[in-house]
């Protein structure tokens, strides 16, 4: 079944954390699996009440990151899940969060960033639309 057993997609909001003047992307280790680098991104719930909202939550718990959603990138439709992208300028990284035992962050340029993350394909692709993408030809 392609919705996992949910009768309706999952909506996760995903924060692509950026430095722009520098032009770096903040990555984060999976909790699951330590050897891949992911987004923050989790699920949206009824007291975010905002897609935004959730996507900043997440870029806290998940990385320690502050600050200011941006811009909307994307939604991406997957048969389990609807992915909603935002860029989020960070203003300030903690030193302790709440996933700070579970998780490493990385500041990296696109490039790397698009590499760290290309084995989850809807990540990817958010953050091939993403202001410090190269323009398309």
């Amino acid at each position: 079944m392609g919705t996992k057993g949910r009768e309706v997609p999952r909506v996760v909001c995903c924060a692509i954390p950026l430095a722009s003047t520098s032009g770096k992307v903040l990555v984060i280790t999976s909790r699951k699996r330590q050897d891949l680098w992911v987004l923050p991104k989790g699920g949206w719930e009824l007291s975010d009440v905002t897609l935004e909202r959730a996507a900043s939550r997440e870029a806290l718990e998940e990385a320690g990151v502050r600050g200011n959603i941006t811009r909307f990138v994307t939604t991406i439709n997957s048969p389990s899940t609807t992915y909603h992208f935002y860029e989020l300028e960070v203003t300030a990284l903690d030193k302790d969060w709440l996933e700070s035992r579970e998780r490493k962050r990385e500041w990296v340029d696109y490039g790397e960033a698009l590499k760290r993350v290309a084995w989850k394909t809807e990540l990817a692709q958010g953050l091939m639309l993403s202001t410090l993408a190269p323009p398309r030809r």
